[in-house]
């Protein structure tokens, strides 16, 4: 039986307003809590972690709702509160995600940009992805609907929700911007222990 994460902060305004968190957070996410339970109920999913379903479930319901649950509390424990963070120049990835960023893509600034490059142009609802491969090597992955890393053998770091629910009643149809915003509250930390682990 699946339940709704709890949030680890209270708010993340002005980046997203408490009114999008509420909505995005509770109403949303609680959904595809609902609908995979009564769907796994009975089946062989029942008892499987998200990602053991995610892997083995076939296109429709089931991997449907377990990829947004799963997409979703990914999203939801990367970041911090934007008071956490004295300025976004101190909001940096360190350690060996760091040194990858910077081996990849010369430059933490090169790599936001074609992150937020890839988000913006993905055609419709989706997700895009910093992952890795098995040897550490990182790449930008697209991904539309519930589809995510995990489903194509690598490990999900990072990822910014283009669903419109996400972002319409802060930004209406400016996706770029609510994109551009959401490294202000990056937990970096995170992403480099998942990088690590």
């Amino acid at each position: 039986m699946f339940t709704l994460i709890e949030l680890p902060y209270k708010s993340l305004a002005p980046v997203i307003s408490d009114q999008t968190l509420a909505f995005h957070h509770g109403k949303h996410l609680q959904t595809y809590v609902d609908n995979l339970n009564k769907l796994i109920a009975g089946t062989e999913f029942e008892g499987m972690g998200l990602e053991g379903i995610v892997r083995k479930a076939p296109a429709g319901g089931v991997f449907n709702n377990a990829g947004q649950i799963l997409n979703h509390n990914l999203y939801f424990t990367q970041f911090m509160t934007p008071s956490v963070i004295l300025s976004e120049a101190k909001n940096l990835p360190t350690g060996n995600l760091a040194k990858q960023i910077a081996k990849q893509w010369g430059s933490i600034d090169s790599f936001k940009a074609e992150f937020e490059a890839k988000g913006t142009g993905l055609f419709g609802s989706g997700w895009v992805w910093l992952q890795a491969n098995a040897e550490g090597e990182l790449s930008i992955g697209q991904y539309a609907n519930a589809d995510n890393p995990v489903a194509h053998g690598l490990k999900p770091l990072l990822t910014f929700d283009v669903w419109e629910h996400a972002y319409y009643l802060d930004y209406q149809n400016r996706r770029a911007a609510h994109l551009a915003a959401l490294w202000q509250i990056v937990n970096w930390e995170i992403i480099e222990n998942r990088y690590n682990d």
